[in-house]
């Protein structure tokens, strides 16, 4: 009779000494992000707070001109955001239908071979360094718009906010397409059981279960429209207007960031906190488009549910 040796594992047993150091440097690492977070956020807000003991509220919220670089100092913050407003909605525009019906073609219509081929060069778009875009919108693009918008500044927010839209237009198809082809294969077998056509199962079932991912994709494609810097500074032009004119010069936020960070202002001076004032603007934009963001997904998942 042979007995069969059952080995016995202990539950309560103490990890090794290796999964307890794994299980640190995992710890460190994940708090390395938290606690960089943390101190950009307390330097903002800290030189943000300087700021506002000299500049009140009032004026930053309530005027109109931004000159706090001139003799005749204006601290209205509203010429930069519509600047950064205006050049991110054109980009959407742009990015958005190209981005979704991209993603729709390479995930739903397009041959496996060809789908091999195609995603990898549209994402190589998202490697070009962001000034080849701005310089690529200054000297091809607006000579271009020139030919149909006489009277078109050579530096404006209709050229920086098309290339802007075809910088973040491989964010939007490749994650858009991660989604939707992420969709079970049995939702459309299902579909199409029941009559209906390929294109009617696309926009009918497949775009709405996959609506969480795609939606995310494009409030990540804002966010980085929203952030975008070298792009706006060289193309947009560095002339803060309260406008909503596409076909004039603009500054966004970033833009003026880079505008004072590279030239001579004086570290402490309330012209240099201005650039904190305004990167924690930006910050509290971006913030409530990934919170709008989560709110959404949970909204969807919980439709979905």
């Amino acid at each position: 009779m042979v007995r069969a040796h059952v080995q016995k594992f202990d539950l309560k047993a103490s990890p090794p000494i290796t999964e307890k150091l794994v299980g640190w440097v995992l710890a460190v690492c994940a708090a390395v992000s938290v606690v960089t977070t943390i101190g950009i956020v307390a330097v903002l807000l800290y030189e943000t707070v300087q700021f506002f003991q000299k500049v009140s509220l009032a004026d930053f919220l309530g005027d109109t001109e931004w000159t706090p670089l001139f003799a005749n100092k204006h601290w209205g913050i509203w010429p930069l955001v519509t600047g950064t407003l205006l050049t991110s909605a054109i980009a959407i525009a742009v990015a958005l239908p190209l981005g979704l019906l991209g993603a729709i073609y390479l995930s739903e219509l397009a041959a496996p071979s060809t789908r091999k081929i195609l995603k990898p060069l549209l994402e190589v778009l998202a490697g070009v360094p962001t000034v080849v875009y701005g310089y690529f919108a200054l000297t091809f693009i607006t000579p271009i718009l020139q030919t149909f918008i006489p009277g078109l500044s050579s530096a404006n927010a209709l050229s920086a906010g098309i290339i802007m839209g075809i910088m973040i237009l491989p964010v939007i198809a490749s994650l858009s397409e991660d989604a939707i082809y992420a969709v079970p294969a049995s939702l459309r077998e299902n579909a199409y059981a029941l009559g209906a056509g390929r294109l009617r199962t696309i926009f009918r079932v497949v775009l709405p279960t996959a609506f969480s991912g795609i939606g995310a994709a494009i409030i990540l494609g804002v966010s980085r429209a929203v952030g975008e810097t070298m792009i706006v500074a060289i193309a947009a032009g560095q002339q803060p207007r309260f406008s909503a004119d596409p076909t004039k010069p603009v500054e966004t936020m970033t833009a003026y960031i880079v505008q004072v960070s590279l030239g001579d202002t004086p570290n402490g001076t309330i012209e240099y906190q201005t650039i904190f004032a305004v990167g924690f603007s930006l910050f509290l934009m971006t913030l409530a488009l990934n919170i709008a963001a989560q709110r959404l997904r949970k909204r969807v998942l919980k439709g979905a549910a």
